[in-house]
């Protein structure tokens, strides 16, 4: 079973899961490297709130951003989603 501070960081990762734009950028970024732009257009979001929502993912380290001159390239962090389904298989009950 895993330790109660492993299962704390693994709720925290579902929890920036459990918003519909979140997801929607990560599927986005699932394809390949992105800008905000290209989110927006996307998804449909106004500038503010991608970066808002970007911003929380890269904080949860499911997404990296790097600048390529005077705007920001997302992509997922692939280990950080490796890591997390990795998790889900540890906490899950064994039949």
């Amino acid at each position: 079973m895993a330790k109660q501070s492993e299962l704390c960081e693994f709720a925290r990762g579902f929890g920036l899961l459990s918003d519909p734009t979140r997801l929607g950028i990560l599927g986005m970024l699932v394809t390949g490297p992105k800008n905000v732009t290209a989110i927006c257009r996307g998804l449909g979001l106004k500038q503010p709130n991608a970066s808002h929502h970007l911003g929380l993912l890269r904080m949860g380290r499911l997404v990296i951003g790097t600048r390529k001159g005077k705007s920001v390239v997302y992509v997922t962090d692939a280990a950080c989603m490796k890591e997390l389904a990795a998790g889900i298989a540890k906490v899950t009950p064994k039949k």
